[in-house]
């Protein structure tokens, strides 16, 4: 049993409507809440010694942070830190450099030069900035599409065979590299400065872990040639995977066994050492460079066994030391890759972004969305100058850099040191290492991405939508490449959250016993409806896209099938029109007969001839009785139906009282009534009678004859869940309210935030019969206030429970 104990409140307070609750509080004007453009034009140029310090603080972060570092507290914790993740650069970044099909080296620039961007202008402390996957297979793609091996294959001499020009091959891949990176980088700032770093928020989590999964399923198609040794041709466009992992199947026969070998004896070892590793790590300090032990012990192994020349296994070459003279890019490859650019650019800030608040979560610090897009932007935009490929955090990397006690982006700063010693003195000592070794690690540290498939159980369990949006993700990039899926995921999750709003769930509301809450009657047992008052609730916000479907859910939950009663109406109405016609005539024919009669009697008197009792008797008679034929004809045909006629004269501006009879007296029985329709738009019909007499009466039930009877007066619309509303939304809501009006049942809005609110001022939703009374504080105030105006007499029980309860 639970042992909490919950307080009571009691609150005595007036109903409260839209009008009344705005002169309690004080509402301002929108002018007052809403400055006017050209008033915020001034405040954004208007400059001040505290605005400029905040602008420039929040532009160079590191100028907020650096005056407070403690190199007694930090400086030891940041240098471990960063040195165990330089480790790791080396090995990733030259790794990595084969999935972006660049030279070794470029991958070791961009451990580099990044880092050290991000240190000046990057808000998270824990993100390690440098090569990446999912972002290094993306480039991949881009420069072998541009820069394919058929494109540089040169004639070899007098003989018949050719080979493809390395160094003219790789020189051009680099500059489409670093165009990509840099024209990336530029849409990073510029989407940063205005303030676009939400953009980051529609890739979903299950999207994001979709898509680097698929990504690495590239990267693994991308890594298998160095893996066995063979030369597949590498295909561009949709459905290049399957071509290229068609293509490396049917080279297999091919394979050569020393590199296989070398791949194999890697990969075992890596994939031990790294399970041990995680074993250990509770008891060691320092996680185990488990990647650079590989690689270190590969090119001795290598470097002493000659691998490259006894058994012709391919090896990373020349590794030039010292650092590249800073390049422009070249600009005409721009548009070429503005769409690879653009992908580049969302997929990295949505993973730096991701990795940055959670760690900030964690340490308790916040991450700037938008200064974060564009210090990641100046990172790829400088980097691109000086030949490197796009970067983003790692989270591998940066789990490092957390875990061995790194507290602030000095961190990066001593990783950057251990890659520039390498770049300038201990480069040329990695020329014999094999690619095999490198794509090994890339193919073991892919084993993370992998487990992501575990997501589909969870998701399975949790979420239907978003495992159709993982599996659609992860099919979608499969098969039409990495920046077409990644538009088409975003398209289809952006669907999925038009397709939930557009069809959200609708519910009838009841009162919780004793209590002020309302609840679905469907899904709670003790939840009361109130007679006479349906609450109707919609669990999203109401716009074009559902507006007639959250008209179509009021009419079926009300109760009221509202074409048919258009439909009999307007029929009635001309049966009424048609008998008023008829009667007509016979009240100008019996004037003429009594005018004809008239005129004889004159002329019989002036002649004053002798006449026969008997005859006269006679012919009245027969007149009589043609008329009485005729009368109970139309009384025949009136006996059984149920008709429409007019209660109350029409008054001047074309209304009038109708009334539902049954029989030919229509005097009988009182079924309802409802106003004539003022226009052809009125598209909702529905109300009662509270005459009690009528109540006795017999009612007809809809059946073949369309004839309708209802016991609702009141309609509330529980718009609690609305946080804005457009411009047709506003005209389903007044056709709602004039077209209830019309057969008297009142409707009300309940729940309506400020926002709403001020929307449907500017929409000229008000009007002198649609006044802010009918708009309430809560649906509690809204039900008090149709109990007290038209339920007082046909519901006394259950208006004296809730009105006596006043939100107690």
């Amino acid at each position: 049993m639970d042992s909490r104990r919950f307080g009571k409140y009691r609150v005595e307070r007036d109903v409260l409507d839209e009008q009344r609750l705005e002169e309690v509080t004080q509402r301002k004007s929108y002018t007052d809440t809403h400055p006017s453009l050209t008033d915020r034009l001034k405040d954004s140029v208007r400059c001040s010694v505290p605005k400029l310090k905040r602008c420039v603080m929040s532009s160079l972060p590191v100028l907020y942070w650096l005056p407070k570092y403690s190199v007694w507290d930090y400086g030891m914790p940041d240098l471990v830190s960063g040195i165990s993740v330089g480790i790791m650069h080396l090995p990733q970044g030259m790794a990595y450099a084969l999935l972006a099909s660049l030279p070794p080296v470029f991958g070791l620039y961009t451990s580099l030069y990044p880092p050290l961007i991000y240190l000046f202008f990057g808000t998270s402390r824990h993100i390690s900035i440098g090569t990446f996957t999912v972002l290094s297979i993306m480039v991949g793609s881009v420069t072998e599409r541009l820069a394919p091996d058929a494109a540089f294959i040169i004639n070899n001499g007098t003989n018949i065979t050719t080979e493809v020009d390395v160094t003219a091959r790789d020189l051009y891949r680099v500059q489409v590299a670093a165009a990509t990176t840099v024209l990336g980088g530029l849409i990073q700032v510029v989407l940063g400065m205005v303030k676009f770093g939400f953009v980051g928020t529609y890739l979903s989590e299950p999207l994001v872990h979709a898509y680097t999964t698929a990504a690495s399923a590239h990267a693994v198609v991308a890594q298998l040639k160095y893996v066995f040794g063979v030369s597949p041709t590498r295909f561009n466009g949709p459905l290049s995977l399957v071509y290229t992992l068609g293509h490396v199947c049917s080279l297999l026969p091919q394979t050569h066994l020393p590199t296989l070998v070398v791949s194999a004896v890697s990969m075992a070892f890596l994939i031990t050492a790294k399970e041990l590793n995680s074993f250990l790590s509770p008891k060691l300090p320092v996680p185990i460079p488990v990647e650079l032990i590989t690689i270190v012990s590969a090119t001795l192994i290598s470097s002493y066994a000659h691998l490259n020349s006894n058994y012709t296994i391919s090896v990373v070459g020349e590794i030039p030391s010292g650092l590249s003279s800073p390049r422009a890019p070249d600009i005409n490859l721009f548009q070429e890759v503005i769409g690879d650019a653009f992908a580049l650019a969302i997929v990295g800030y949505a993973i730096s972004f991701s990795l940055g608040k959670t760690f900030a979560l964690k340490h308790g610090y916040k991450v700037d969305s938008n200064q974060e897009l564009v210090a990641l932007g100046l990172s790829n935009t400088v980097g691109g100058f000086f030949q490197c490929f796009s970067v983003c955090p790692s989270m591998s990397r940066s789990l490092i850099q957390e875990s061995t006690g790194g507290k602030t982006q000095m961190a990066g700063l001593a990783s950057a040191v251990i890659v520039l010693v390498t770049i300038l003195k201990l480069g040329p000592l990695f020329q014999e290492l094999p690619k095999a070794v490198l794509a090994s690690i890339v193919l073991v540290n892919l084993k993370g991405m992998f487990k992501q498939c575990m997501d589909i159980v969870k998701l399975w369990r949790s979420s239907k939508i978003d495992l159709v949006v993982w599996l659609v993700t992860l099919v979608s990039t499969l098969l039409f490449n990495l920046d077409l899926g990644l538009a088409g995921s975003i398209s289809f999750a952006l669907l999925t959250v038009i397709f939930r709003t557009q069809m959200p769930s609708y519910s009838v509301l009841g009162n919780v016993p004793g209590t002020e809450l309302y609840v679905d009657i469907e899904t709670h047992s003790q939840a009361r409806e109130i007679p006479g008052i349906t609450i109707f609730h919609s669990s999203a916000t109401v716009y074009f896209a559902n507006a007639d479907l959250y008209l179509e859910a009021l009419k079926e939950k009300s109760g009221l099938d509202i074409s048919k009663m258009i439909i009999y109406k307007r029929r009635q109405e001309a049966k009424q029109r048609r008998r008023e016609r008829r009667a007509a005539r016979r009240a100008k024919r019996q004037a003429k007969r009594e005018q004809r009669r008239a005129q004889r009697a004159v002329k019989q008197l002036a002649d004053a001839p002798v006449f026969s009792v008997e005859e006269e008797a006679g012919h009245w008679r027969n007149t009589c009785v043609v008329e009485e034929e005729e009368d109970q004809g139309i009384t025949e045909r009136m006996n059984g139906t149920v008709f429409v006629i007019p209660a109350t004269p029409r008054t001047p501006d074309g209304q009038c009282r109708w009334e539902y009879l049954k029989g030919g007296d229509p005097d009988n029985a009182s079924l309802g009534w409802m106003s004539e329709f003022q226009d052809g738009d009125t598209t909702t019909l529905g109300s009662s009678s509270d005459d009690t007499l009528s109540r006795d009466l017999e009612r007809v039930s809809l059946g073949s004859l369309g004839k309708w009877t209802w016991d609702i007066h009141s309609i509330i619309l529980d718009l609690s869940t609305a946080n804005f509303i457009d411009t047709v939304a506003i005209k389903t809501m007044r056709n709602i309210f004039q077209d209830f009006s019309e057969i008297d049942v009142d409707i009300y809005m309940a729940g309506c935030q400020a926002s709403v609110v001020e929307q449907l001022e500017r929409g000229d939703f008000f009007s002198e019969s649609i006044t802010k009374q009918c708009l309430f504080a809560s649906v509690h105030d809204a039900v008090l206030f149709c109990l007290n105006h038209r339920g007082a007499t046909s519901f006394t029980r259950y208006e004296t429970s809730l009105v006596c309860m006043k939100f107690r």
